[in-house]
């Protein structure tokens, strides 16, 4: 089954019981029992939805996992897969990550005795070296958020298996049209599906898919226990929005590379980050291992006082925390999205005050590159 398909065909489609070619919402809490723990296939919500079932099936089938799971936001799914681990455990992640992957970490998860070490996955040798004792997972954010560094998943999947480590990926910007990290050695995959997979800005969720029987059973009694589940109407929002990801993903993709052009070429705008630009310094890595580069881009306009001239005068692009929608939104990392992160961590990582995140929509290309245009130039 090819991707567009899979998109619409894969998981549960409709629903048996009336025909529906549109899975129905389960807006329901509890679950009529024939006698005492003789029950439909679901008891309780918090245990199972059809609706949140239907999903789960679908984001497991794109993955090419054995098992999905949904939850109340990317956070959540992050939190539930770190739940996995015991307090004394050490985890290994991408440097250049998520500002609020960063702040669970280092602010809730650390004292709950669960350590972490940041360091540049994109260079493979860096891993390895900071394999601790108690070590027990890699977690990879691969292209990163706001960097877009790239990361080689196959590679690195070797050096954790190696030390019997999980691999964990989050696989956000790529989303599973472009990039499916179970197949290239991955053991879990996170999604912030807020993001590309939601796709209009209307829902708030997560997504995690596992590739064996084990980490479902494990991952599913974190789920239950600790009660992060999405709801049924944000579920079939989901659903929704995944008929049209290839549309959308393609249709980004092809703007991106528009005005990706146009800021290399513009004389007020420094370094732009973008994997599908040849100078990006994993771009083959990312080639081989994705079918796209995706929408989003980073770019140093010089400084703060530039960065917030810019946002005045930008017209189309929404200055807005988020991305992946079909509107094009805009935001400065430092002060918004990697805000959580200290200063001098952000220095270090190259997340300058300068720094402006654009998420490519869907809208009229040469619109965007006009409003761009204007908005630096003013």
């Amino acid at each position: 089954m090819h991707k567009k398909t899979k998109l619409i065909h894969g998981g549960i489609f409709g629903d048996p019981h009336t025909g529906a070619v549109s899975t129905p919402i389960y807006q329901v809490s509890t679950y009529k029992q024939e006698s005492v723990g003789n029950f439909k296939g679901y008891e309780y919500s918090r245990t199972g939805n059809p609706t949140r079932h239907a999903l789960e099936e679908l984001i497991k089938d794109l993955e090419n996992g054995k098992a999905g799971f949904a939850f109340g936001s990317g956070m959540a799914a992050i939190t539930a897969v770190m739940m996995l681990f015991d307090s004394g455990d050490h985890v290994v992640l991408t440097d250049d990550v998520y500002g609020g992957t960063y702040r669970v970490m280092t602010k809730v998860l650390n004292r709950m005795g669960i350590s972490s070490t940041f360091v540049d996955t994109s260079k493979v040798e860096n891993i390895e070296a900071a394999i601790q004792e108690n070590t027990k997972a890699l977690f990879i954010e691969t292209p990163t958020n706001p960097l877009l560094k790239v990361t080689d998943i196959q590679k690195a999947s070797l050096v954790a298996k190696k030390h019997n480590l999980l691999t964990i990926v989050d696989n956000t910007f790529s989303t599973p049209y472009w990039q499916t990290p179970i197949n290239l050695g991955a053991d879990i995959v996170l999604h912030s599906a807020t993001k590309y997979i939601g796709g209009h800005s209307d829902v708030v969720a997560g997504l995690v898919v596992v590739n064996s029987e084990k980490l479902a059973e494990e991952l599913h009694f974190v789920q239950n226990s600790t009660g992060g589940i999405l709801g049924p109407q944000d579920s079939w929002l989901l659903m929704r929005g995944i008929k049209t990801l290839g549309l959308r993903m393609e249709a980004t993709e092809k703007n991106t590379r528009r005005i990706v052009d146009f800021l290399e070429s513009h004389p007020f705008v420094g370094k732009v980050y973008y994997p599908g630009l040849e100078d990006h310094p994993n771009h083959e890595v990312a080639k081989q291992q994705a079918g796209g580069f995706g929408g989003m881009v980073s770019f140093d306009i010089g400084s703060a006082e530039k960065a917030d001239k810019l946002l005045a005068r930008i017209k189309y692009f929404t200055l807005a925390e988020s991305l992946g929608a079909v509107e094009s939104l805009i935001s400065v990392p430092a002060r918004m999205t990697h805000a959580s992160i200290p200063a001098e961590r952000r220095a270090e990582l190259g997340i300058v005050d300068g720094l402006v995140r654009i998420s490519v929509g869907i809208e009229d290309v040469e619109d965007l590159i006009a409003d761009l245009k204007q908005a630096i130039e003013g």
